[in-house]
């Protein structure tokens, strides 16, 4: 599989065996270290193992190689990665390459993601989504597996990403606001230009517009100052987005679009995201996108 940009490979778990030799000289030095290296090695496992809520070591220093094993580690202690979810490539006959492993990847682990992460803004700063799929060898044996990942490339952090202890108002939330943008995202149209592809970009406005109203039934169970307020914003919101939906040409498209992308702008929701006592920095990713 690949992590990141990366496959995991068919071979087997031959360098687990290299770990213990670490540690070969000095005296009490050379015991500690040599704990942590057996350590190390019972902790190996296969990529074609991992599992939802593992947290690992890669044994790769960069994550431009090919990876087989891990060390899996209570996610108490540091680690760069935790499994958040897994699905498996159906439908291609042949292997995709890498290309079209790492596509597929990439359209889809962020919702698998999203599953397992109810809030990402929580997510530790430097902490991206990342992922393992087959090579073309280990295609070859039938793996199909994809496991989605978060990691770090520089550092660790500590802590599992699954947050267990959220409310009824908080799960009400994020499970409408994650639903809006990932009707925004999935149903990105190719066209970087509206005039190009007027159809698809009208398709998404459907979609977000769908996802939008869903949101607003759900809000209405959380009777909070804020989140009422930000109801408000948002019916208006999702009235430009059916407007963008069924606008007869790119000019209508352009004013309806305009006040409907501004409308979902994740800065206009930290208030009521105080108010639910949620995470209230918005992504970098995120924020980048609205600045833009």
């Amino acid at each position: 599989m690949f992590f990141g940009v990366t496959s995991r490979s068919a071979r087997g778990l031959s360098a687990a065996a290299a770990l213990l030799a670490i540690g070969a000289v000095g005296c009490a030095d050379a015991i500690d270290s040599a704990k942590d290296g057996a350590k190390k090695v019972v902790r190996q496992r296969s990529v074609f193992s991992l599992a939802p809520g593992d947290c690992y070591n890669p044994n790769s220093a960069a994550t431009e190689t090919e990876e087989f094993a891990v060390e899996i580690v209570p996610c108490g202690e540091a680690h760069k990665g935790q499994v958040v979810g897994e699905f498996s490539i159906e439908g291609e006959s042949a292997y995709p390459g890498d290309s079209g492993a790492s596509k597929i990847a990439d359209e889809r682990c962020p919702a698998v993601a999203q599953k397992y992460v109810s809030d990402t803004w929580a997510i530790p700063a430097g902490v991206n989504l990342f992922y393992y799929y087959p090579t073309s060898q280990s295609w070859a044996t039938g793996d199909r597996a994809v496991s989605c990942t978060y990691a770090k490339e520089s550092g660790t952090f500590s802590g599992s990403l699954k947050d267990t202890s959220l409310d009824a108002d908080q799960l009400a939330y994020l499970k409408g606001a994650n639903a809006v943008y990932e009707a925004l995202w999935s149903n990105q149209p190719e066209a970087d230009q509206i005039e190009d592809d007027l159809a698809g970009y009208k398709k998404q406005a459907k979609a977000v517009s769908s996802a939008l109203n869903a949101h607003l039934a759900t809000l209405k169970s959380v009777d909070q100052p804020e989140t009422v307020k930000l109801r408000g914003q948002l019916e208006e919101t999702a009235e430009a987005w059916k407007d963008a939906a069924s606008a007869g040409n790119t000019d209508d498209f352009y004013v309806a679009y305009d006040l409907a992308f501004t409308g979902i702008d994740p800065n206009k929701t930290v208030a009521a995201r105080k108010e639910l006592k949620l995470a209230t920095t918005v992504p970098a990713e995120d924020a980048e996108v609205w600045v833009s």
